[in-house]
């Protein structure tokens, strides 16, 4: 877990009547559009808000079927890494991209940095299904000179921001599909003669597209947790691991993942590929019309107003509070939210620019999330002041952050004749093992008119203390609904796509692909997009 704030600029809620305020908006919306809609609920209204969801003439539903009839690649994970002392930067080939994600006919310049210097190959990859493969390659550049590039100066807040010299800037073609891409960087030899070293890059392909499905990246969280280049996440400050003191810059690489186990794919790549790609990659294998974006992308609810539906997937911590107002928005204009996720909406993150002016490229943590709910308030009074509340996240996701918020368990069936088991089979009390972790969330709202717990169980926080957990699914305004499946493992057991490593914490472990889950999950998305 991890908090982050935001700018007085940005939020307005450096008073006390302002915290107020924002500490109240969440159940006073919760409320008020869940009003008068049991009966929509109940006769599965397919009317939606039209603007929420453009205009399906206008919909090019087959792009990611097309997509993934490429020829994927069956060489594009990482095949000799190395790290430092630190155990976590890869000093002989690094680098970090100018932008979180770029849009077609835009360019985005990629920073690389080989120590001892050493000539370097770029590869583009797009992930995706691609008949199994898992990713497509997109682009070769180079060879180019490396240089070894400066570590930062410590700057105000234990700020690591990276300057350096970008090694190329690329356009980006206008028929390359939304999506998360990955550039492996390839030394072209090293001390041996005989070898090379290799890392990645990681940004996204937006859109402006209607679609059915907007899977939203959490990269805030990937950021948030990054310690490149050995001791400084937004965790890693000297007073305190869940305080407002330490910012974090986009501008640097992404050090191996810090957490729960060791992923050596992750050297480069933020936590896409260990707690999100299986979900993306189950998308595109069954032909769903996905887009992509990341965190800093829905500041603003328009994109998500030309969606059917909504994901949060895997750990999306880090929420900037105009991301919460604008998720919102989409539910109250009936958008389907849907979080296959844990530990979600749990800290407010401010943005700000970096040192050349760029947006959204410097985060830290401003405050818990929680109106005045108790974890809330006892976040504020161990790690605080801090300069920002947000509202209580439980009235937008029906669930929410608790203390503990980790652990490990089964999911357990609560509900088994809600329409989202149709063809699994399932009966009350019927576990799948091992798919809550490593963190959840619990204690739903009393007061969601229509809110029903599907699921529910117990974790074992360290494998010994036990904490509840629920998964929720609860009516929106306009025939649309919200569900929380409460644990960053869900993607685990949809799919296992090539070079996918299992995780595992406080001594349990998801089993992998699951027909259940896999039936769950398709019965979630056909009633969000109506198929």
């Amino acid at each position: 877990m991890t908090t982050t704030t935001e700018p007085a600029r940005e939020n307005n809620m450096t008073d006390n009547n302002d915290r107020t305020s924002h500490r109240q908006i969440g159940r006073r919306q919760a409320l008020k559009g869940t009003m008068a809609t049991s009966l929509a609920w109940m006769a599965g209204s397919s009317t939606l808000a039209s603007r929420a969801h453009g205009d399906d003439s206008h919909r090019d539903t087959t792009l990611i079927q097309r997509e993934n009839q490429h020829a994927g690649s069956t060489d594009w994970q990482l095949t000799r890494v190395r790290l430092d002392q630190s155990t976590f930067r890869s000093p002989w080939i690094e680098g970090y991209c100018s932008k979180q994600s770029v849009a077609a006919g835009e360019s985005i310049d990629i920073m690389v940095s080989t120590d001892p210097v050493q000539d370097f190959t770029i590869e583009i990859f797009r992930t995706g299904y691609y008949g199994g493969r898992g990713a497509r390659l997109m682009k070769t550049l180079g060879p180019f000179k490396g240089k070894a590039q400066p570590l930062p100066a410590i700057g105000e807040k234990n700020l690591h921001e990276c300057r350096w010299e970008p090694s190329v800037s690329l356009t980006i073609p206008d028929d390359w599909t939304s999506g998360v891409y990955l550039g492996r960087l390839t030394t072209t030899n090293d001390a041996s003669g005989h070898g090379y070293w290799q890392s990645y890059v990681v940004f996204i392909v937006r859109d402006d597209r209607p679609a059915d499905i907007l899977f939203q990246c959490s990269d805030n969280t990937w950021q948030a947790y990054n310690r490149w280049p050995d001791k400084y996440s937004v965790y890693t400050h000297p007073k305190g691991n869940q305080g407002p003191w330490a910012d974090v810059s986009f501008d640097r690489p992404y050090a191996k993942y810090a957490q729960i186990y060791e992923n050596p794919q992750s050297i480069g790549s933020g936590e896409w590929l260990c707690f999100e790609f299986p979900f993306a990659y189950w998308l595109e294998q069954h032909g769903y019309d996905v887009t992509y974006c990341s965190n800093s992308d829905m500041l603003t609810p328009n994109r998500g107003l030309k969606c059917k539906s909504f994901l949060s997937v895997g750990h999306d911590e880090y929420w900037n509070i105009r991301q919460y107002e604008s998720v919102v928005k989409m539910r109250d204009e009936g958008v389907n939210l849907l979080f296959f996720s844990g530990n979600s909406v749990c800290w407010v993150t401010p943005y700000r620019d970096s040192y050349d002016g760029r947006a959204n490229r410097i985060m830290f943590r401003g405050g818990p999330y929680g109106g005045d709910y108790r974890y809330a308030v006892e976040r504020e009074r161990d790690h605080g002041p801090f300069p920002a509340r947000g509202p209580d996240e439980g009235y937008l996701m029906g669930s929410r952050n608790v203390d503990p918020v980790n652990g490990g368990g089964d999911w357990v069936v609560e509900k088994p004749d809600h329409w989202m088991f149709e063809g699994t089979g399932m009966k009350k009390g019927e576990a799948i093992p091992g798919l809550i972790g490593w963190e959840y969330h619990g204690d739903p709202p009393a007061d969601i008119a229509g809110l029903e717990v599907v699921a529910k169980g117990v974790a074992l926080q360290g494998g010994v203390n036990p904490q509840n957990w629920t998964a929720t699914i609860y009516p929106g305004p306009n025939g649309n609904f919200v569900f929380n499946a409460s644990t960053i493992f869900w993607c685990q057991d949809l799919s296992s796509p090539p070079g996918h490593m299992l995780p595992w914490s406080h001594w349990s472990r998801p089993h992998g692909p699951d027909d259940r889950v896999q039936r769950i999950t398709h019965n979630l998305l056909k009633r969000a997009i109506r198929r």
